[in-house]
């Protein structure tokens, strides 16, 4: 059929390797007299006119208490009472759902396919949450609990309308560009937590005795020991992985300033010593790096919680201390009898140590604690169920009153530029409020950025977790891999024609400009790869009639030099209206290095059965083409019609060949899926290799009847087994997801 042969040509095209070259708020108005409702929509606003926080307000056993009315309240700045213009009790609290099959499934067998992501907007959001891993000092033992308590979250707790990122302190850039609703993509994101080894530590406390020396306090060195000043060394390091994790907390929290809904960033950590009796110039740098993040919190509505993830630690001796430490552990050559008793630990000795823990374990807490009261949040420790600690703080967050007055002049006095302190107070006996502790006297406008050059707004676009919709795209990415180039991307973007403007030119031509940008994101959040060009569109009277109903596909191929998970977003501006569009789309790409049974990207097209004989009967390079340009309309849009037949390619990689070259032994199988449960599994089918050039890199397609479906979300799955292989390496599967409209 002469379908089937284009969609074979197709396939040529997508898994082959092409070069791609690279070209380059206004103010809020005064309020009116009296109590107003607050802005729900800026949980915190700084400006001349208004100023307005949030707090939330507990009784004695942690309830929260909704009754309360703006005359229950005091408000002071710098220690001066406020009039309370703006008063509101906000819930934020979503409607029960029923999750998914596929969650719960997946938590257990990764081959299950992912449900879509839904494509969120600003104003569905709810929450925004940032789960920001420190990762520079966390101890070997509890990185694992970290990862376990993610993943329960990811399963369980995020709803609907979360907007969510789980952010590394040590690869804390780029982190705006990490928030998603896309499951899968937080899935990747956690398995990438790893264990640091600059760290250094098993546990969180290293053993008594043991040869790595005092490991973060828990030992102390002994007299007339020859060795390292290991003490100051250790605060120098101290020092700098504060300074680090305070900065990308910092970071992120600046990152969230223009997202919508209720913003949290939940630390989890082992904390960090914010006051150094023995420095005074550390404890300055430490205070101005706090402050400086609380005001980012505050002028951005973020209330930070922390978890200490070392959960309840036994402070006491314990197996792993030795305080008769052997003779490599001490420095000594030969040691005698008399030096072995000499050199172990007197009792002092141990009780100095062993207070060094308490006094570690107290002071890091008690780092966390007060950067999660300076924001009004909370914090939690002695508990080893850090996903508890995580529910509370979303709990936490569900109702809270927003609380707005007008500042004095003095209060964004630029002569003086300090920090203005808040305080605000229950009259109610018996209550407990928890809130912003303050900001510094620079406005909102001035600390804002409006996106004026093409570059900006296309920057714009590409950074935000919403894609625009001024210009409708949608984004399909394709894995591929050549023997020659290795492995790459290729992209279809599809751009509505709706959202261009079109001049007329001589001849009833039209023309558009647009302005076309690619970013690949990694995990981390740093740009591994940019494409950008500048393009005039020129089409004929009838391709432009065809354009205005099918739309135009954008082809572009991105090596991909490392494996991984990966963002790719693409942005176009049209250059007359300056209307912007975007899209984003999340992308494992596998390692082929480790000669695993890899599946490539699937390439979709679809067609109604009734059109096979035309189709066959058609003849001429004109009807060839443009049959082709709407199977690549189709294989981008992803979208079909119930009834149609879902035509289906892909590629096989490092199938095992038999004796003498011979060709793989393979079957395959589809299934069909719709929110998360098997709707439909085909039959396994052995593969004909009949015909292809290279047994490493197999080209494989298939066809499906899309009979009796609703409208909605689906998931076509690929299995493919090699009856040569064994273990791991027999089955692998891939998947697409795509969608059936009227």
């Amino acid at each position: 059929m002469k379908r089937i042969t284009i969609l074979f040509s197709i396939c040529l095209l997508l898994f082959a390797s092409l070069e791609v070259c690279a070209q380059t708020p206004a103010p809020a108005p005064t309020p009116p007299q009296g109590v107003q409702p607050a802005d729900e929509d800026a949980v915190v606003r700084i400006t001349t006119n208004l100023i307005q926080v949030d707090a939330v307000v507990t009784d004695s056993k942690g309830r929260i208490v909704t009754s309360l009315k703006p005359e229950d309240f005091e408000l002071l700045v710098n220690g001066k009472p406020q009039t309370i213009t703006n008063f509101s009790l906000v819930t934020t609290e979503a409607a029960a759902v029923e999750q998914p099959v596929a969650t719960a499934d997946r938590s257990r067998d990764k081959n299950v396919p992912p449900v879509p992501a839904a494509r969120i907007r600003p104003e569905q959001v709810k929450r925004t949450i940032a789960l920001v891993v420190d990762d520079l000092t966390m101890a070997f033992c509890n990185v694992y609990y970290v990862r376990k308590s993610l993943k329960k979250f990811v399963d369980e707790q995020m709803q609907p309308g979360d907007l969510v990122a789980i952010v590394r302190v040590g690869n804390g850039i780029g982190a705006l560009q990490q928030f998603t609703s896309d499951k899968q993509q937080l899935y990747a994101a956690i398995e990438n937590i790893k264990y640091n080894m600059i760290v250094g530590r098993r546990c969180t406390f290293d053993p008594l005795g043991s040869e790595s020396g005092s490991g973060r306090g828990s030992n102390l060195a002994e007299p007339g020991q020859i060795m390292v000043d290991s003490a100051e060394v250790a605060k120098i390091q101290e020092d700098l992985l504060v300074s680090s994790s305070l900065a990308t907390i910092n970071y992120v929290v600046r990152g969230m300033r223009g997202l919508p809904g209720r913003k949290a960033v939940m630390l989890l950590s082992e904390g960090f010593v914010r006051f150094d009796k023995g420095n005074s110039d550390r404890s300055r740098r430490i205070r101005e790096a706090i402050e400086r993040l609380v005001d980012s919190s505050n002028r951005s509505g973020v209330v930070l919680y922390a978890m200490d993830v070392r959960g309840l630690v036994t402070l006491g001796l314990n197996a792993e201390d030795d305080i008769n430490p052997a003779p490599s552990a001490m420095g000594v050559a030969n040691p005698t009898p008399a030096s072995l008793i000499a050199r172990s630990m007197s009792p002092a000795q141990i009780q100095n140590s062993l207070q060094a823990r308490r006094n570690l374990i107290l002071d890091t807490q008690d780092g966390m604690r007060y950067i999660a009261e300076q924001t009004g949040g909370l914090a939690f420790y002695d508990n080893n169920d850090i996903s508890a600690g995580i529910k509370k703080a979303l709990d936490d967050q569900k109702t809270y009153y927003l609380l707005g007055f007008q500042p004095d002049s003095s209060t964004f006095d630029q002569t003086q530029a300090r920090f203005n302190h808040l305080t605000v107070k229950v009259k109610a006996p018996g209550l407990k409020v928890r809130y912003r502790s303050g900001f510094f006297g620079i406005k909102d406008e001035q600390a804002s950025t409006v996106a004026k050059t093409p570059q900006q707004q296309l920057m714009r676009a590409l950074t935000s977790p919403f894609a625009s919709d001024d210009i409708s795209l949608r984004l399909t990415p394709i894995f591929g891999n050549d023997a020659r180039a290795g492995s790459y991307v290729r992209s279809l973007v599809h751009i509505s024609t709706k959202g261009l403007t079109f001049t007329e030119k001589p001849g009833g031509m039209r023309e558009a400009v647009i302005n076309i940008v690619a970013y690949t994101f990694g995990d981390n959040g740093i740009v591994t790869n940019s494409v950008g060009a500048t393009h005039t569109i020129t089409l004929s009277e009838q391709l432009y009639k065809r354009a205005l109903t099918s739309g135009l596909v954008y082809s572009l191929n991105v090596p991909i030099k490392k494996a991984g998970p990966y963002q790719l977003r693409v942005a176009v501006r049209d250059d007359k209206s300056e209307k912007v569009g975007s899209a984003s789309q999340f992308i494992n790409i596998p390692d082929l290095k480790k000669n695993s049974l890899t599946l490539s990207g699937i390439a979709l097209t679809g067609f109604d059965a009734k059109d096979v004989k035309a189709m066959t009967a058609a003849a001429g390079s004109e009807a060839s083409n443009a049959e082709t340009s709407g199977m690549l309309t189709q294989a981008a849009l992803r979208r079909f019609r119930a009834g149609q037949i879902l035509q289906y390619a892909y590629a096989i990689y490092n199938a095992k060949t038999g004796k003498g070259g011979s060709a793989p032994q393979l079957t395959t199988q589809i299934k069909l899926y719709r929110d998360g449960k098997e709707i439909f599994a085909g039959q396994q089918t052995s593969y004909d290799a009949k015909g292809q050039q290279d047994l490493t890199r197999l080209v494989a397609e298939g066809s499906l009847q899309l009979g009796g479906l609703q409208e909605g979300e689906y998931v076509l799955q690929i299995i493919v087994t090699d009856l040569g292989a064994s273990g791991k390496n027999r089955t692998t599967t891939n998947w697409i997801d795509f969608e059936i409209v009227k």
